[in-house]
């Protein structure tokens, strides 16, 4: 898939969950989420439809998969540069937008977080099957 391609079809997915309160269709439903996001070198504003799941008080946690490539996925590196982000979540009759704060996970939450992605949704283990690179978790927490 050309870059272009991915951007259309990204647009796609952004504007189908915002018309249906976080509802995609091709993913089943609920399950993603929209991460706004700062370029780390361009300062350009992104948005990027991910796989995300709730953990508790507010936070998420995202996986870095970029479908089993061997290198991170770019919005990966623009929260590391820049980990205040936005997040829009699934809501039961709208889309909510909560500010947030992007970290790596440490090792046992990357693992635990991981495996529940895992068991949600089962291509996360093919895509770490498909790559040498340890795929990181990113939480998102309340901003302070």
């Amino acid at each position: 898939m050309s870059n272009e391609e991915a951007r259309s079809w990204n647009e796609q997915v952004i504007e189908e969950f915002r018309a249906n309160a976080g509802s995609v269709q091709q993913f089943g439903g609920k399950g993603l989420v929209l991460l706004h996001h700062t370029g780390a070198k361009s300062g350009a504003s992104y948005v990027s439809p991910l796989a995300g799941m709730a953990v508790d008080s507010g936070a998420w946690f995202i996986v870095a998969s970029n479908g089993g490539k061997d290198d991170h996925p770019a919005w990966y590196h623009n929260v590391q540069a820049h980990p205040e982000v936005l997040l829009e979540v699934p809501g039961d009759d709208e889309v909510s937008t909560v500010k947030l704060s992007a970290r790596v996970a440490d090792d046992a939450e990357r693992d635990r977080y991981f495996a529940q992605m895992v068991a949600w949704a089962p291509q996360f283990a093919d895509y770490e099957k498909k790559t040498s690179r340890r795929i990181p978790v990113v939480v998102l927490e309340p901003a302070a």
